[in-house]
């Protein structure tokens, strides 16, 4: 299949692929659509593509080709992201005023790094190689905040533009109840097994998979499928979000706080209820997973529905069995969305599922050495891990071991809900 040909693919080639994807991600859009920030966020596609591109010009070209002189020796501190060791940068929350360098001015920046990498990749050092398969990975967390960013963009805008056209939906019938798999009890094997940042191993992972580890499960079984927006309109119908009984108290603030009454992009019509998507705004179709939901709306409809969320160990142990490859994850630049259960566990794509579990370090762990190692572990307090992808996650990039992490309050994530349940 061609997503297994992407994996094994060798490192010219993916390089030159992802990041051809960026570029087509951001084909539809004006200059001034690619600048404007909707929210702290979220950050300008302009900006993702600039950052991504500063990734590797910094830790690979400057750092290890003797000869390289930066494009615009300005731009590092406009798009340098959190990385402390590499100096001052412009605050996040105003990457939206950065009106120049223009879309083409990056799309160059972006011509010119790729040319001089490709250049380099023959002889460069293992080292340095190992940083351009992990600047790619990067990359492919960048399209999918690409993706969601301009969503959220969009979305605010009153005239709800669509991004891409999409042909008209064909009804879909409606999934039947929840089924439940028994999950693993006992002592497993938690984590990534001989990850490695190689560029020519397949078996790549961030640090924060690691170190492989046992966790000991109690008897439990998890939902043969993500809950579906049908669903979900039956608990707002029967005052979900009114009922405090359901919510966790921090929840139940920021529901009061924030006047929530539907996941994220949701609107009540004369009809039923609509979605705004990268499509525009459609009727929702009660059949596909329900999405733009946070860890507090998630942990409300479990206890809502007599369930609770997985915890990370459940759903990997479960998720091992099953091909990350598989499901609706996204190919080419479009308006993605979850789809409708074709039948099955269908644990990667289409939504991410927010699990339980906080985002903390697994036993053994250490951030690597240097400035990339600022990339996961210091990120590790307040937050939930989310598992599987979605239909914005590049196809190849997640595995069973893959965590995400969000804020329990952020939503604007492909993000859904698979239960679980004590047996």
């Amino acid at each position: 299949m061609a997503e297994r040909a992407h994996a094994a693919a060798p490192l010219e080639q993916r390089f030159a692929r992802v990041r051809g994807l960026s570029v087509a991600l951001v084909a539809p859009l004006s200059d001034a659509d690619a600048t404007i920030q909707s929210m702290d966020d979220a950050s300008p596609a302009k900006w993702h593509l600039a950052h991504t591109t500063w990734f590797l010009e910094t830790f690979v070209l400057r750092d290890f080709v003797s000869d390289y002189a930066l494009f615009d020796a300005d731009w590092p501190f406009l798009f340098n992201s959190y990385y402390e060791a590499e100096g001052a940068r412009h605050a996040r929350p105003m990457r939206g005023l950065l009106s120049r360098p223009s879309l083409a001015q990056i799309l160059d920046y972006r011509a010119a790094v790729d040319e001089a990498v490709l250049a380099a990749l023959p002889t460069l050092p293992e080292a340095a190689r190992a940083l351009v398969t992990l600047g790619m990975h990067h990359e492919e967390q960048h399209q999918e905040l690409l993706l969601t960013d301009i969503l959220h963009h969009f979305s605010v805008n009153p005239l709800e533009s669509a991004i891409w056209s999409a042909p008209a939906k064909v009804p879909v019938a409606m999934p039947g109840p929840i089924g439940w798999i028994e999950g693993v009890s006992g002592e497993v094997e938690i984590g990534a097994s001989g990850a490695s940042t190689s560029s020519t191993s397949p078996d790549f992972a961030f640090d924060c998979e690691g170190p492989r580890h046992r966790a000991l499960l109690h008897p439990h079984a998890l939902a043969d499928r993500t809950v579906t927006n049908g669903e979900w309109a039956a608990f707002i119908a029967d005052g979900g979000y009114a009922d405090p009984r359901h919510w966790l108290s921090d929840g139940w603030s920021w529901v009061q706080a924030q006047g929530i009454t539907a996941p994220l992009y949701w609107r009540r019509e004369e009809g039923g209820w609509s979605r705004f998507g990268l499509d525009g705004r459609r009727a929702i179709d009660p059949a596909a997973p329900v999405t733009h939901v946070s860890l507090y709306e998630a942990d409300a409809y479990a206890s809502w529905a007599g369930a609770r969320l997985p915890t990370e160990f459940e759903w990997e142990a479960a998720a091992a069995a099953h091909d990350p490859l598989a499901g609706n994850q996204l190919d080419a630049a479009g308006p993605v969305e979850p789809r409708p259960s074709l039948g099955g566990p269908a644990f990667f794509g289409d939504v991410w599922e927010w699990t339980g579990s906080a985002y903390r370090p697994y036993p053994g762990f250490r951030a690597v050495e240097g400035a990339v190692g600022e990339y996961n572990g210091k990120f590790m307090s307040g937050q939930f891990v989310l598992r599987g992808g979605s239909c914005a996650t590049p196809r190849g990039h997640v595995r069973a071991a893959y965590r995400n992490f969000f804020y329990p309050h952020q939503r604007w994530q492909f993000t859904g809900v698979r239960l679980a349940k004590d047996i």
